[in-house]
């Protein structure tokens, strides 16, 4: 019997080849297990499709002479399926080591360092304080209005959305420099109903800063069937990272952070219910609720969000153009749900939600939902509301928002 494929990791970026001279499918692996990245030609993309898990080398064979016209395909076969291994693409023995050894080595360190320095922003300080100083302008700091307690700012790649980033951080005022920062970030690749924590610092280009241990150990304790501790998705998610190098930016280096990863409410958004439906969804927003209330008056709010999700890099046969089109029919809906969240009224704001179970994708919907849970009557408003294409055939949408409860 010939031998049964390995599965193709479906958590891989799968995207056209950004080369026109090149064509072909481009693989990277998001989680960064595995540094790789190939492009697979044209001729062969389809024969992907064999490594489901359940068809056999036997299944390749045919699909390679089909796309070949060629019937010794022997040394393409074994070409083929060594790639893909070595990669680390394929659920095999060779992916198991390398993700053991990345969550390993991750949970060890002492920090957690600014893996996105040098590619969304630059990693040297003086050029990242240059270019942080060129987006936010001569906009000063000023406060949005008495009893301030958050924002929201895009987690984009600061250069598309700098315009949000600085109406969103230019309303935070210099008295808030000792506050600690709860930061709110989506977790692109988190488990769903779970929260993403770590005890380690966040290192950025601008400095080291400080996790707050003492609410980490106290959420840990409370609600720590919900929560995943030393969450290998810190060790490459930009969600965060990016908004404590805006702070660090107005405040120094040694800010005080709590950063948690939401991970997606996908079973409220897919069987319904509201979220803490959930037992570990309900003991952590109960208990983060009560920090919030407790600690009130030093902590500020930060949420790491961004919205709509569409065109072809998301899987839609739209071929999205920011604002145009299709798209002003999704900046609509889109401001239903600001809109809910502006008057600060979680249900309503979830039922938007769960709607066509999500068909927008707003990644940025747990913590937006935790954040009206834990902070509750926190009134919104509008700064600034975007699209942006991030591709030719994709737009993701964001916006800027603050938060005041009086």
């Amino acid at each position: 019997m010939p031998d049964q494929l390995p599965r193709l990791r479906m958590e891989l970026d799968f995207t056209p080849s950004p080369d026109p001279q090149r064509p072909g499918l481009f693989i990277r692996d998001p989680y960064r297990f595995s540094d790789a990245m190939l492009l697979v030609p044209p001729p062969l993309v389809a024969s992907l499709a064999c490594f489901d898990g359940e068809q056999t080398e036997l299944d390749l064979r045919q699909s390679l002479v089909q796309a070949t016209g060629e019937i010794q395909v022997g040394d393409l076969e074994k070409h083929l399926l060594d790639t893909l291994s070595n990669a680390g693409f394929l659920v095999d023995e060779r992916f198991a080591a390398l993700r053991e050894k990345a969550v390993k080595e991750f949970a060890q360190a002492e920090r957690r360092d600014a893996v996105h320095a040098g590619s969304a922003y630059p990693g040297e300080a003086g050029e990242a304080r240059e270019q942080l100083t060129t987006y936010m302008g001569s906009a000063a700091l000023t406060a949005a209005a008495d009893g301030l307690v958050g924002i929201a700012a895009p987690h984009v790649s600061p250069f598309g959305g700098w315009e949000s980033y600085r109406d969103a951080y230019n309303k935070l005022s210099p008295d808030y420099r000792e506050r600690v920062f709860v930061i709110l970030g989506t977790s692109h690749y988190g488990e769903p109903e779970k929260f993403g924590l770590t005890r380690k610092p966040f290192v950025t280009p601008l400095g080291e800063a400080v996790t707050e241990t003492a609410l980490v150990d106290r959420l840990e304790q409370k609600a720590g069937g919900a929560i995943s501790m030393e969450d290998y998705c810190h060790a490459i998610e930009h969600s965060i990272e990016f908004q404590v190098l805006f702070l660090q930016y107005l405040y120094g280096p040694r800010i005080r952070i709590l950063p948690i990863l939401c991970g997606p409410y996908a079973r409220s958004v897919y069987r319904g219910g509201a979220p803490e439906a959930n037992d570990g969804v309900k003991r952590f927003l109960g208990e983060l609720g009560e920090i919030a209330d407790a600690e009130r008056d030093r902590l500020l709010w930060v949420l790491g969000i961004d919205m709509a999700h569409m065109g072809r890099r998301y899987g839609d046969a739209l071929a999205a153009r920011a604002d145009q089109g299709e798209m002003t029919d999704v900046a609509r809906r889109d401001r239903a749900r600001i809109d809910r969240v502006i008057d600060a009224d979680p249900e309503g704001f979830w039922a938007l939600v769960q709607e066509n179970h999500d068909d927008l994708k707003w990644c940025g919907s747990s913590p937006l939902y935790t954040f009206l849970r834990a902070v509750p009557g926190a009134r919104g408003q509008l700064a600034r509301y975007q699209q942006w294409n991030i591709d030719q055939q994709s737009v993701v949408s964001f916006a800027a928002l603050t938060f005041t409860k009086r």
